[in-house]
């Protein structure tokens, strides 16, 4: 039959179509940038793309609703101090290899991305047991112990900054690219208009959005609870809490301050509709807002329970002009900064005008240069 031969056509040509196996996990962090990269490459090149993450459901989620095919595997979370769960994710992440060997034996591969976080070790171990080329890419300013170890089994390590290529031996060195953080296009294309009309706040109005992650954090959503009054004067505070913090926040809504457990689809053209930007530094938050061209003011994730990574983030952004930064600060610190920042719109411009000079580095085109370079032996 007609219809019959050209099913098997398809199927065929499915087949034969070149594969690209992505992996990372653990945060969104570690999976919308893979995502950006997966997209374009599907836009510009006919290849079948698979993910390998972790067993969490809403990693899974995420990349499937992206419309890519996701394998889970076990995984491990690398510890920097002892625990006896270190033991047990000893064997996890064995396990984990052993499962991602089966399926990148299976799914033939040209080349795998690995975005990081604990989830991407045992695929990336898998990959370079079986000779397949291993692309790696940090997102933050120094490597977290995944890329570290993933940068062993790597053919080049991939930086968000330029920098970090120091934190590595001089022979990993030689591995390293720098090609900034990869950041959606939706981010690119962000229309402040849309987000105005989302909101329902007048074009005429200065925004300030508040973000602490997609969970939300508590330090930041106190602060700005206590800060109410001062911050709502000079701007209409679009906050979001997390689903935790929710409740206690929407008690206070007004049309001055508009909380939201989170912002989904919506979120890049609310940034871009922001005036200034309040939150943590972790790599999503302050790429994306480079990308946009918003004024920062960070309050990075600091002390014990972290190894410093957002601090690092921060710092970059404040040495390059493009942020303000407050460690642990008390209410009276975040009221005098905000009220300052309020007064001097040329400090917020002059903010802003470095921010979006970061955010003009286009990493999605140059890592899907990379990939390429492997899909088409040019290498």
């Amino acid at each position: 039959m007609p219809e019959d031969k050209g099913r098997e056509e398809s199927a065929s040509a499915h087949i034969n179509m070149k594969c690209v196996a992505f992996s990372g996990g653990g945060t969104g962090g570690h999976i919308y940038p893979g995502l950006a990269v997966a997209s374009s490459l599907k836009l510009t090149n006919s290849v079948r793309i698979i993910w390998i993450g972790s067993h969490s459901p809403l990693d899974r989620k995420i990349v499937e609703d992206a419309g890519i095919t996701f394998f889970a595997v076990k995984s491990g979370k690398l510890r920097r101090y002892f625990s006896f769960r270190n033991i047990l994710d000893v064997f996890n992440i064995a396990a984990g290899y052993f499962q991602a060997r089966k399926i990148l034996k299976k799914e033939k591969p040209a080349v795998l991305f690995s975005k990081g976080g604990f989830a991407s070790v045992p695929p990336c171990a898998a990959a370079w047991s079986l000779k397949i080329p291993l692309i790696t890419h940090e997102s933050d300013y120094s490597p977290g112990l995944a890329t570290r170890i993933n940068a062993f089994f790597a053919d080049k390590i991939c930086l968000s900054y330029k920098e970090s290529k120091t934190f590595f031996s001089r022979k990993i060195q030689g591995k390293t690219i720098h090609t900034g953080n990869p950041v959606r296009d939706e981010f690119r294309m962000a229309n402040a208009k849309k987000g105005f009309s989302f909101l329902g706040v007048p074009e005429t109005e200065k925004i300030l959005l508040v973000l602490g992650g997609s969970q939300g954090a508590k330090e930041v959503n106190d602060l700005v609870r206590e800060t109410l009054p001062v911050l709502t004067t000079y701007f209409v505070v679009i906050h979001q809490t997390g689903q935790a913090d929710f409740e206690g926040s929407e008690q206070r809504r007004s049309d001055r301050y508009r909380p939201y457990a989170y912002i989904g689809a919506e979120m890049s053209d609310v940034l871009a509709s922001a005036h200034l930007v309040l939150g943590r530094s972790g790599a999503g938050t302050v790429w994306e807002s480079a990308v946009c061209g918003k004024a920062l003011l960070l309050i990075p994730l600091a002390g014990s329970g972290t190894r410093g990574d957002q601090v690092e983030n921060a710092r970059f952004f404040e040495q390059k002009g493009a942020a303000t930064v407050l460690i642990h600060p008390n209410a009276e610190q975040l009221r005098a900064k905000i009220t300052y920042l309020a007064s001097e719109p040329g400090k917020i411009a002059s903010l802003a005008e470095a921010a979006a000079t970061i955010g003009r580095i286009n990493a999605v085109d140059a890592i899907c240069a990379l990939i390429n370079s492997i899909l088409y032996d040019r290498f």
